[in-house]
């Protein structure tokens, strides 16, 4: 077998996008945004699980709905989105994706079913095939995975989320509270197989108190900029991840969402580029990633003396003097030591 290599380009890459809300928070209605965003003037397809509620925003959306109904089994969500890809949308929504999971016949069903095939009402049985029922249920959605994988569309996945409790003593009772964890996300966790979201190139939880607002689940370094946190994902977002996939720069648009700062930056540039100015590449923030793991700088340092709020958002003009910084830092750190 003869393997060729050939100089990576970015081209064409495919989106799977992950909304994860609890009821309130904006999931279905930023997704249909994203979704208009990324498609532009065609007509996006909707997988609709919660009993045609997508079809609410059929007054301010061009798609095309159907519905996909109990059992949800993976093939069945497998089925529908091969054929909504097959009909040629640019962009297929899912909502939601926890059903085939927590739903009514998803995974969680299914495993139950299989162990009650297996041992029926026999207890002791039941714990010694447990893990054996779990074989065809486990198989089933790592197929389904693998068909969403394969899809020509840009996929936008929604996700009901829950809170994470935990119990506490006080005041000598025993309560049970929300769990706050060290992500940020305030315990709420999606609800899907817990490696689904390895999968997603970006993800965010939506709250009920900031509906469309994202908290970043999985939000690379070249993808910041295009989704700003202090406000709620618009089209706009789509329309710039669509051109960032499809191998283009983020240019004018990109440059408007990042806040302005007047004077000069410690790497050499204008804090306030000019909006067509093109963005450093992905290859490039990389580049100056490795720098700073190679040498134990911290990226908030370089983010800091270029003044901005992501790497994503240096120009490629201050791409050298970003550089030069840095080595500027490096040759420091050796002479004290």
């Amino acid at each position: 077998m003869t393997i060729t290599f050939r100089p990576a380009v970015r081209e064409n890459v495919g989106l799977i996008i992950g909304l994860a809300g609890s009821s309130g928070s904006g999931k279905t209605y930023t997704a249909m945004r994203l979704a208009a965003g990324i498609s532009g003037s065609k007509p996006f397809a909707v997988i609709d699980t919660e009993a045609g509620r997508a079809k609410h925003y059929a007054d301010q959306f061009k798609f095309d709905h159907a519905e996909l109904h109990p059992p949800f089994r993976p093939a069945a969500y497998a089925e529908a989105v091969m054929a909504a890809d097959a009909a040629g949308y640019p962009v297929i929504v899912v909502d939601s994706v926890s059903h085939v999971w927590a739903g009514d016949g998803g995974v969680l069903d299914w495993q139950e079913e299989e162990l009650t095939r297996m041992a029926g009402d026999d207890w002791k049985k039941r714990e010694a095939v447990k893990m054996a029922a779990w074989i065809k249920p486990k198989m089933g959605h790592k197929h389904m995975m693998q068909k969403l994988l394969q899809v020509r569309a840009h996929l936008i996945l929604c996700f009901r989320a829950e809170e994470k409790i935990e119990m506490i003593r006080e005041d000598g009772k025993m309560k049970i509270v929300p769990k706050i964890t060290r992500t940020g996300l305030d315990g709420w966790v999606p609800v899907c197989e817990k490696n689904l979201p390895f999968e997603l190139t970006a993800s965010f939880l939506l709250t009920s108190d900031k509906p469309g607002i994202p908290k970043p689940i999985k939000l690379q370094e070249q993808h910041r900029a295009l989704f700003p946190l202090d406000k709620p994902i618009t089209e706009e977002s789509g329309r710039l991840i669509a051109q960032w996939a499809s191998g283009g720069k983020a240019k004018e648009s990109a440059a408007a969402q990042v806040p302005s700062h007047k004077g000069a930056d410690e790497t050499g540039g204008a804090a306030n580029p000019a909006p067509a100015a093109d963005l450093i590449t992905p290859d490039q923030i990389a580049a100056i990633e490795t720098r700073c793991q190679d040498h134990g700088i911290s990226i908030d340092r370089v983010k800091a003396a270029a003044k901005v709020g992501a790497l994503a958002e240096i120009t490629a003009a201050r791409f050298a003097g970003a550089m030069a910084w840095l080595d500027k830092q490096i040759d420091a750190m050796e002479t004290t030591t």
